[in-house]
Order: structure tokens, then C-alpha cells, then sequence
């Protein structure tokens, strides 16, 4: 039976690409939805997508803010930095683990039965290269003579884009398989290696790559809601780590920078009541009185 938070990711999902008629019209929905974004990754040049994706908006602001600050025209870019910052400081990096549709599947392709491996730490440090270079820098200085930037991460990366929105356009729309070139090509082998590295690694793409996972991440520690981990209860028997889908060890500490708040810890793993959770610090949830082994 699937639990409350599978239906929501499900939910989650439909509703941010409910736009069922993009068969018919073969074209990107361009409706008022889309001047509003969705929490998680979710491609707005998708056909059936109904929302922007903040990661793409945001390179939008910076790839555009030399020529909007000449015309005093950016309020929609600090929108959605303000929307993300507003969304992070409440809850911190729960939508990755809740609302985030290409989150979701990766955590469907991982039940794939296989040998199961873990990637080196160092390498959950790449999303934050991603974030500061291919969303920030890159649009803000590479510009063209007009002092226009480009949308890197979405345009030479984004294995969402090419999944939800490259791969479905060349289908409906066949007259653009004449424009395709090595980048859609390398973004091709993107994906491809990251669905294969989706059954063997936990979430591969939220902990090594993802730019929008990295600014959440960024509110784990301040956030409303917070985790919390009580040393004196845990007796390191390290079922928090088996059970966590980004690889997270509670163990050695709550909110860290992967943590995405799914609460699989906390209501599959522990038994010893080692974790919990609270809500801004002054109203903490109860903790669940520990089993003793028999």
C-alpha cells in the first residue's frame, strides 16, 4: 500500500503537468499557470507542464538582468528568489522528498532490484559548483552584444529538460529533429547515464547535480521545520542510513545538506526514538518513546 507521501509526489506530479491537451495542440502550454513556479524540477518547456521551473527562471533573471536593469523591469526575477527563499526557510529541502516530480522518479527507478552502491562524499559538492557557475556567473557574464545571457544549466545540462520537454517535442513535432546537434546529443548521454546510475545510486542527480536541491539545502539548518536527533537515544545500528533515499547518515547529525526531510528515518527506521522533529523550536513534536530489545 503506498504511503502519504508517495500520493503526494504522485499529486505533486500530475498537477505539475496537468496540461493533458499538448497531443493535440503539439505545443508548449503558454497559459497564465506559467507565470507561477513549482517547487520542484520541473521543465517548463515541457508540453504538459503548467508552471515554470525556478531553476530556469532563475538563470532567466540573471541571464536578462543587464538589459532589465536598463529598462527597470526584473521584479519577476526576484520573484522567484523570494519565492524559493520564502518556500526554503518554511521547510527547508522537503519538496525535493515531496513535490518534486524528476525526485520522484528517481526514486522509482532505484527499486529496480540490483547491486546497490554508494558515491564518494565529495562528489554531493558538484550541485553547488553547478549552482554558483552554470546558474549564476555564466548567465550574468557570458553575454551576448546585447547584454543578454544564456540559460546554461537548462540549455547544456538539465536532464529533466531533455526527459520531459527535448525527447517529447521531437516526437510532436518532427520537423525539429533537423535542428538537433551535439548538444542535444551530450545532454542525451547525460540522461542516459543518469537513468542507469538511478538504479545502482540513490538519487544521483538531487545529490551530485541538482542546483535547485543545493539552494534549498542552503535553509536545512535556519529552516521553521527542523529535524532533530537525540544522541542519548541512538544506539548507531545505522537503519536511518538504509533506509534514507539520499544516503544521509542521521547518525552523525540532523539537517544536514542532503537531508530532504522525507521522514522515512523517523517513521520506518528508528525504533529507539532517536529522531523527531519541531516546528520552529518552540512547539517540538513529542519524541517516540524508545523500544527495548527484548
Amino acid at each position: 500500500m503506498l504511503d502519504i507521501r508517495r500520493w503526494i509526489q504522485i499529486v505533486s506530479t500530475v498537477l505539475s503537468n496537468a496540461w493533458l491537451l499538448f497531443p493535440f495542440t503539439k505545443t508548449i502550454y503558454q497559459g497564465k499557470l506559467k507565470s507561477v513556479c513549482v517547487p520542484g524540477l520541473n521543465c517548463y518547456s515541457c508540453p504538459a507542464a503548467v508552471g515554470s521551473c525556478p531553476l530556469g527562471a532563475m538563470q532567466t533573471f540573471f541571464a536578462n538582468i543587464r538589459p532589465s536593469l536598463g529598462t527597470g523591469n526584473f521584479h519577476l526575477g526576484l520573484y522567484v528568489i523570494g519565492f524559493l527563499g520564502l518556500l526554503g526557510s518554511l521547510v527547508g529541502r522537503m519538496p525535493c522528498a515531496w513535490l518534486c516530480p524528476f525526485g520522484f522518479m528517481q526514486e522509482l527507478i532505484h527499486k529496480i532490484p540490483s547491486p546497490k552502491i554508494e558515491i564518494p562524499q565529495i562528489l554531493t559538492w558538484l550541485k553547488y559548483v553547478m549552482l554558483v557557475f552554470l546558474v549564476i556567473l555564466l548567465p550574468l557574464f557570458v553575454v551576448d552584444l546585447f547584454g543578454y545571457g544564456d540559460n546554461w544549466f537548462c540549455k547544456y545540462v538539465c536532464p529533466a529538460g531533455t526527459l520531459q520537454a527535448g525527447i517529447p517535442m521531437i516526437i510532436l513535432q518532427p520537423q525539429l529533429r533537423g535542428l538537433l546537434g551535439t548538444v542535444f546529443a551530450f545532454k542525451l548521454v547525460i540522461l542516459a547515464a543518469l537513468l542507469v546510475a538511478m538504479v545502482f545510486i540513490r538519487r544521483p542527480f538531487c545529490r551530485t547535480l541538482c542546483p535547485l536541491g543545493a539552494i534549498y539545502s542552503f535553509f536545512n539548518k535556519a529552516s521553521v521545520f527542523r529535524m532533530v536527533h537525540h544522541p542519548d537515544n541512538c544506539v548507531l545500528c545505522k537503519q536511518c542510513y538504509r533506509h534514507c533515499p539520499m544516503g544521509v547518515r542521521f547518525y552523525q547529525g540532523a539537517n544536514q545538506k542532503d537531508c530532504i526531510r522525507c521522514l522515512q528515518c523517523l517513521r520506518k527506521s528508528c525504533k529507539f526514538g532517536a529522531i523527531s522533529y519541531e516546528v520552529a523550536g518552540a512547539v517540538p513534536v513529542e519524541k517516540k518513546q524508545p523500544v527495548k530489545e527484548s
